[in-house]
């Protein structure tokens, strides 16, 4: 399977209510160091609608860029009860862990 397949792969796996980050995607791929990589296949996601990636925010909690902008990455997110306070997510409260690798 493709760095790409992968990634529209995971995204899928992000419920309602929660987001992750691009490095989380890196990591859960198995490539940690391609969180750019991420980035940039989610920039040209084929399926916005299907494939959720109004989830996957920067590690900052900062919302990041969307294909049909930031407001609506906002409205999209709030729909699906995540708070954000001046631009940012709280990460200890809404953040996705995948399970396919540990923790430090």
């Amino acid at each position: 399977m493709s760095l790409k397949e992968t990634v529209l792969e995971l995204v899928r796996k992000i419920p309602v209510g929660k987001v992750t980050t691009y490095k989380e995607i890196a990591l859960a791929a198995g490539k940690p160091n391609s969180w750019r990589a991420v980035a940039k296949i989610l920039a040209n996601n084929p399926a916005p609608i299907f494939i959720p990636c109004h989830r996957v925010i920067k590690s900052s909690g900062h919302l990041g860029g969307y294909v049909f902008g930031t407001e609506k990455k906002e409205e999209l997110l709030r729909k699906e009860g995540v708070e954000i306070s001046k631009g940012r997510v709280d990460l200890k409260r809404y953040m996705f862990y995948f399970k396919i690798h540990r923790r430090r």
